[in-house]
Formats: C-alpha cells, sequence, structure tokens
C-alpha cells in the first residue's frame, strides 16, 4: 500500500506593530511605515512587501529577502506566495538602500516590471515600490511615473 502525504498551509503571525493611519492613502504612510519598521536604519538590502485589502488597509507585512550591501534578490515566486497567502487584493514593495542613494538601479525597474506583470497574471495589483534611503529619503515608482 502506497501513502500519501497530507499537507496543511498555515501562515504564523510574529508580532503586531501600530501605525495611525486606517489605510495606505499617500506615499507618506508607506514612508513612514518603512521608518517605522527601522528599514531605512539596515546596514543591507532588505526586500519587503506590505499586502492589503481591497480598501489598501494593511493585512500583513514580510521581509522576502535580505541580501548584501547592494543587492537582493527577489524573484516573483516568493513575492506572491506571501500575498496569496495572505488572501491580498495588492502590495505594496519596499526596500532599502544602505548607501542611501535612492535612485532605482536597471535591476530595480526590471524587477518591478516583472513584478507588475506576474502580478496581473494573479490578480493582485501592485500598487507602487518604494526605495528608502539611509536617512528617510525616498523614491516611489508611482510617483515618478516608473513603471507605473
Amino acid at each position: 500500500m502506497n501513502e500519501i502525504t497530507l499537507c496543511r498551509l498555515k501562515m504564523v503571525k510574529e508580532k503586531h506593530v501600530k501605525y495611525d493611519a486606517k489605510a495606505i492613502t499617500s506615499v507618506d504612510i508607506l514612508k513612514s511605515i518603512c521608518l517605522t519598521l527601522g528599514l531605512h536604519e539596515e546596514p543591507e538590502e532588505v526586500f519587503c512587501i506590505v499586502t492589503v485589502d481591497t480598501k489598501n488597509k494593511i493585512t500583513g507585512i514580510f521581509e522576502v529577502s535580505r541580501g548584501s550591501l547592494s543587492s537582493a534578490i527577489v524573484h516573483p515566486r516568493e513575492i506572491f506566495k506571501r500575498a496569496l497567502l495572505n488572501n491580498a487584493a495588492s502590495i505594496f514593495c519596499i526596500h532599502n538602500h544602505p548607501s542611501g542613494d535612492t535612485k532605482p538601479s536597471q535591476e530595480d525597474i526590471t524587477t518591478t516590471k516583472r513584478l507588475k506583470e506576474a502580478g496581473a497574471l494573479l490578480g493582485i495589483t501592485v500598487l507602487d515600490h518604494l526605495i528608502i534611503g539611509d536617512s528617510g529619503d525616498f523614491y516611489s515608482f508611482k510617483a515618478d511615473g516608473l513603471v507605473f
């Protein structure tokens, strides 16, 4: 007789972080969340997603990748695995540049395009991608009209 392995998918909530806004309605709110998380103080690149419901209320924040001083590996599979587990309607991508220079690299641009395309296939909208520098300065792909 053969055995079949039964599996269950489970998301573990690790901790709660307080924030003032009821929903993400501006890039300033997203920046505030990045600062609350201390993303601007990280010594290496950290790529996170913020999952939201249909009213842009935050349903979860996930660290997806932690890299080196100048890069972090980001794959759509890892991004959307978390978004799907959390029943996200949309996501915001955020990552830091420890150098302080918030200008997106060509790799940042390519990755953002790829994530938008993958999200479109899955029905999960990528609403923005924010790069935060070490002093709290930031770059918004959407505000700059790049990719969005």
